[in-house]
């Protein structure tokens, strides 16, 4: 595919982008309560299809297929915890934070604690977003970087610009009204471009549609459930972990739960995670096939590629041109889908939680000026950390999250659930100490865990671990008043 036809194919969609962007903000004044809260009035089928495609990103697009080689099917043994995680979510976390009435679910840390809690919570979710959020950009960008950007000769600094600036123009305004409505639009694309590309390799292949599933679950890389307790695929440690991750990476996370808030009512929120959740077990399937029929098909070519390699690999050099733009679509779609709403939940967050700018007597168009300062000044700073995991090596960035989200969403899971599940206040100049301990302490165990715990490897049982560390070290500095 040439340079002007993937340059083509961009601005098509950006330009319908910025159309859906038009007509979800036609007719409305610039508001902070429309770019926070979507007016309160989203339709919970809505957020619920959107939000599939905001949690998967272009890292599930890209990643999760390329992890087949070397993990095959047992990501699904994380898939099940989520469904867990997403029940404790649906009705646990949502009737905390719409009894309250919030926009920052941060905001329930200064209610239950008190500031110096809440800025913790806050800061530790801004960390997290923006170093999750620019992983996923970061991999979408060396797609680019490697179909167009290459070619013409412009480096990769100007291609992260180009894209986060794309981004930053359809969210602007309208913000988490914005978001909603493009989410629904880029998963379809999404998930298109993942059922057209199976069926494009496997006639490559020589297999018949009918026989696709049968000649899945024969494959090599289909194999699900370990039970070596040693290995970092083991079950229990998967399911838990996959059940931990889904509560803080999205029951902590201002960006998922901002879309949840903007449902009308409690038993929207909750169908929207319940049917969310089911969802993701159909579509899950969906991306691990397509693991196993692009390994195969990789195979037959006697190739070497590496984890996040394949995909794009195949997709510019043997899949053909109706192939390549397929693919393009749906990582683009993908990373879109995501990042689009990091940016207007770090927003958020640090408009409400950091700054606390409703709280302050300024007037209406004050307040505007601010949110789009802190817009664009989010904008920057994930172009400056892509632009820095240019060095990325080979390892799969799906792994990279993970890891992070094991050391920043930790302390947030042991805080939020300190103060659910007891009733005690804390000293609370005390609690970033404990904040930045436990992640600490979890890096040296997970240095010494083979050596000390015969062979025993952690993965992301490091979230559980973390989020207990900091439970205890709360429990530490308790107090009764």
């Amino acid at each position: 595919m040439s340079p002007l036809g993937v340059l083509l194919l961009i601005s098509v969609y950006f330009l319908l982008i910025v159309l859906i962007a038009y007509l979800t903000t036609r007719g409305q004044a610039d508001s902070n309560f429309t770019f926070f809260r979507a007016n309160r009035k989203a339709p919970w089928t809505a957020v619920a299809f959107g939000m599939i495609g905001a949690s998967l990103s272009g890292v599930t697009f890209i990643s999760v297929p390329g992890w087949v080689k070397t993990t095959g099917w047992t990501y699904m043994q994380m898939v099940m915890g989520y469904l867990a995680g997403y029940g404790v979510i649906a009705f646990v976390l949502l009737p905390i934070y719409y009894k309250l009435n919030l926009i920052s679910i941060y905001t329930y840390l200064e209610k239950r604690f008190g500031n110096i809690t809440y800025l913790t919570g806050a800061s530790f979710f801004i960390l997290s977003r923006l170093i999750g959020a620019s992983f996923r950009l970061f991999l979408v960008a060396k797609v680019l970087q490697m179909f167009l950007f290459e070619e013409l000769q412009i480096p990769f600094v100007w291609n992260v610009i180009g894209t986060v600036i794309l981004i930053w123009l359809y969210t602007f305004r309208g913000g988490i009204q914005t978001v909603l409505w493009t989410d629904v639009f880029q998963t379809i694309f999404m998930l298109l471009s993942v059922i057209i590309t199976i069926y494009l390799v496997t006639k490559q292949l020589s297999i018949d549609w009918n026989e696709i599933p049968s000649w899945i679950a024969q494959s090599k890389y289909s194999f699900m459930l370990v039970w070596d307790w040693t290995s970092k695929q083991f079950f229990v440690k998967q399911f838990l972990g996959g059940m931990f991750i889904a509560i803080a990476m999205t029951g902590l996370d201002q960006d998922m739960m901002q879309k949840n808030l903007t449902c009308k009512t409690l038993q929207d929120a909750q169908r929207n995670m319940i049917t969310f959740s089911v969802s993701l077990l159909p579509v899950n399937i969906l991306f691990l096939s397509l693991g196993v029929v692009l390994w195969h098909y990789h195979d037959s070519l006697g190739l070497s590629l590496q984890g996040d390699e394949l995909f794009p690999f195949l997709a510019k050099h043997h899949l053909g041109t109706f192939a390549a733009i397929v693919f393009l679509i749906g990582v683009i779609a993908a990373a879109y889908s995501s990042a689009d709403s990091a940016l207007t939940a770090l927003t958020t967050s640090f408009y409400i939680d950091i700054l606390k700018i409703e709280k302050k007597y300024l007037s209406t168009n004050q307040k505007l000026i601010f949110r789009k300062v802190i817009h664009v000044g989010f904008s920057l700073a994930m172009m400056m950390i892509i632009i820095g995991f240019e060095k990325f090596g080979n390892k799969t960035v799906i792994e990279a999250i993970f890891k992070a989200a094991s050391y920043t969403y930790g302390p947030l899971l042991g805080i939020f659930s300190f103060g659910i599940f007891t009733s005690y206040s804390l000293r609370e100049p005390f609690v970033p100490l404990v904040a930045f301990i436990a992640p600490i302490l979890c890096f040296v165990l997970e240095q010494k865990a083979p050596a000390w715990l015969a062979g025993y490897t952690l993965g992301v049982e490091l979230l559980i671990i973390n989020g207990l560390l900091t439970f205890l070290g709360l429990w530490i500095i308790k107090s009764r008043t």
